[in-house]
């Protein structure tokens, strides 16, 4: 089956991924979108775990602040250079997890600080906008996007009443 410009576009848009990426994962599905995606998911992982060693040397500080203003978060998320960290869909990708934050009240980043809490952990939430991923393949697929590695490292959530 021959893959259309199309076909790649759609999964391009759909995940943000390269274009070669796209076009790989779906030659191997044999068009298959859903398993494409699935593919480009698994990739992202991978990629991400070889570039854990890697030190992080830029990054942005994102705010998002509830329309009724009562509710708000201030986030740190890290990469390897400005390049990136000025880059818009950088720091859209900030503004949605502060967004995600501000909506789900995570307690923890991680699961190895939640312990028992594991709901209450960061990364192992279903991401609001888009809940067939965690919070965890969305930094994943902005590593393999990006090509650095992208880690939030802390935020504070502020709440007038709770």
């Amino acid at each position: 089956m021959e893959i259309t410009t199309e076909q790649v576009k759609q999964l391009r848009d759909k995940t943000g991924i390269s274009v070669m990426q796209c076009k790989k994962a779906l030659e191997e599905t044999g068009g298959d979108m859903d398993k494409a995606v699935v593919i480009l998911l698994e990739r992202s992982a991978d990629i991400a775990n070889k570039k854990s060693d890697r030190t992080l040397g830029a990054g942005y500080i994102s705010t998002y602040v509830h329309s009724t203003g009562t509710v708000g978060v201030m986030l740190e998320l890290l990469c390897e250079t400005d390049f990136v960290a000025k880059n818009d869909e950088f720091k859209a990708l900030a503004r949605d997890i502060a967004m995600h934050i501000t909506a789900t009240n995570p307690k923890f980043i991680k699961v190895e600080d939640a312990g028992e809490e594991k709901e209450e952990a960061l990364l192992e939430q279903a991401f609001i906008k888009n809940p067939e991923v965690t919070i965890k393949n969305l930094l994943e697929s902005a590593t393999q996007k990006f090509g650095e590695k992208i880690e939030l490292s802390r935020f504070v959530r502020y709440s007038v009443a709770e």
